[in-house]
């Protein structure tokens, strides 16, 4: 009788464990069809959805930036998913505990003209990033504004009550490419965070999504000219 309780424990046990490991690696699995890149350190993958992945290269430094390789497929949204910022460190030479050079190749596969491109920073995808969390395109950094350019020759910085970039002043037809070369900066890093993508098609084909506060920079906010020849201006709110 006892024999057969030990048994009955054990085997409990063992099954109890292969619960736990089984919910552990359910959690820890990306969607069949996503695909997850580590570089130096850093891991990319379009687990997000609304592109797919197709490279990344580089160290993230400011000779060196991580090159991600993108093709947009939805026409709204696509979000990049990154992990692994706290381990990196500060590449780039700032103030923050965790800081990294990007460059984002977006290559556009839907079957609809771009007008204007956003990037915005998330810790949460069911909300925007704010001031208090760390999180940033190197916020309140000189050295972003010399770092943040862009195939689209107007760039706008909204640092609150979002971190976003929106970049606008040309079109991207269907199977052309844009590029955006940008700072990620965080002062408490989180293991995961998301850079949510969001390319807007000209008026006259549909309504824009912008979040209202991307609206009123749009709206009539004053421009700057640097001497690479591309607007930039820094909104707060």
């Amino acid at each position: 009788m006892r024999t057969f309780r030990a048994r009955t424990l054990r085997a409990g046990r063992r099954l109890a464990w292969s619960l736990v490991v089984a919910g552990v690696v359910a959690c820890n699995t990306l969607p069949a069809t996503a695909l997850e890149l580590r570089q130096d350190g850093l891991s990319f993958s379009d687990e997000g959805g609304g592109f797919v992945l197709k490279s990344v290269s580089g160290t993230g430094t400011l000779s060196d930036p991580f090159v991600v390789l993108e093709e947009v497929t939805d026409p709204r949204q696509a979000v990049l998913v990154i992990r692994g910022m706290k381990e990196v460190g500060n590449r780039i030479g700032t103030h923050h505990i965790a800081g990294v050079a990007v460059t984002k190749v977006v290559i556009n596969r839907t079957d609809r003209t771009w007008q204007n491109f956003q990037l915005e920073l998330r810790e949460l995808m069911e909300r925007h990033s704010s001031y208090e969390d760390g999180l940033s395109f190197a916020q309140n950094t000189p050295l972003s504004d010399a770092v943040t350019t862009s195939s689209f020759p107007i760039i706008q910085r909204i640092d609150e009550p979002q971190d976003t970039l929106a970049f606008s002043g040309k079109f991207v037809q269907p199977g052309d490419s844009a590029t955006f070369s940008f700072l990620i900066t965080d002062m408490s890093p989180v293991s995961k965070f998301f850079l949510v993508q969001q390319p807007l098609e000209p008026v006259s084909e549909t309504t824009p999504v912008a979040s209202p506060a991307i609206q009123v920079a749009l709206a009539g906010h004053h421009m700057t000219r640097h001497p690479d020849s591309r607007a930039q201006s820094s909104v707060g709110f």
